[in-house]
């Protein structure tokens, strides 16, 4: 029972407590580039779900032979791999998909997430439960690039998916389909799920790394301690 609950755990982390995007603040260059259309936004988030459920799975499987010294190469290679054939795929079933996707498509490759998860999780976890956390990472990427996009095309554009929405023409802010609008909607967004997650902001005097979701995987929390006690 505690082994199902922990992979639930696993699956659901992804979606809101350490979305990649929104918690983590990963994969910002495609969550701007492509979410001023609901469409673009949903397709490049099942593309990037695909590529980190195939690579979290062929990562954990090589996960010990892979020599340690070569392993970034070789997930790149590995995520490189995948990438190719999801975008011959959306090339051949979805060309206007991949029109519309332009070059972030073949840029998957260098997602930060679809690394960062191959180094953290991957690579260090079983078979299962990398699956598992490929999808829910995957789901919490598309979720919060689908959530950017409904605000941005909708208030911005007055379309839903493509499909003009005549009541909202005449109100429609151009500013928010823009690179400084796609950037303020991303911050708003970033405080409501901090609000959601963990209540009201605290008062802190200085920076710490308490609550990140990610200090256990660097060394910032141990120097920024450090740096407090001298």
């Amino acid at each position: 029972m505690k082994q199902k609950e922990h992979n639930s755990s696993v699956l659901l982390k992804g979606i809101l407590k350490e979305n990649p995007v929104f918690v983590l603040v990963l994969g910002t260059c495609p969550t701007l580039a492509v979410t001023n259309n609901l469409v673009g936004a949903f397709g490049m988030g099942i593309a990037a779900l695909m590529v980190l459920l195939c690579s979290n799975i062929l990562v954990s499987l090589l996960r010990r032979v892979i020599p340690d010294s070569v392993r970034i190469p070789c997930y790149i290679v590995i995520i490189a791999g995948f990438v190719t054939i999801v975008q011959m795929l959306v090339q051949a079933f979805f060309p206007a998909l991949y029109d519309m996707l332009g070059v972030y498509l073949a840029l998957i490759t260098v997602n930060c997430i679809i690394l960062g998860r191959a180094e953290m999780f991957a690579g260090k976890n079983s078979v299962g439960k990398s699956a598992l956390d490929g999808i829910g990472m995957g789901l919490g990427f598309t979720l919060a690039l689908c959530a950017m996009a409904l605000v941005r095309e909708v208030l911005g554009n007055a379309s839903f998916a493509g499909i003009p929405i005549p009541f909202l023409e005449p109100y429609k802010i151009a500013f928010l389909v823009k690179a400084p609008g796609g950037m303020l909607v991303y911050g708003l967004l970033i405080a409501l799920v901090y609000v959601i997650t963990h209540g009201k902001a605290p008062r802190k005097t200085s920076f710490s790394c308490e609550g990140c979701p990610s200090a256990g995987h660097c060394h910032a929390g141990a120097c920024l301690e450090k740096g407090e006690e001298n």
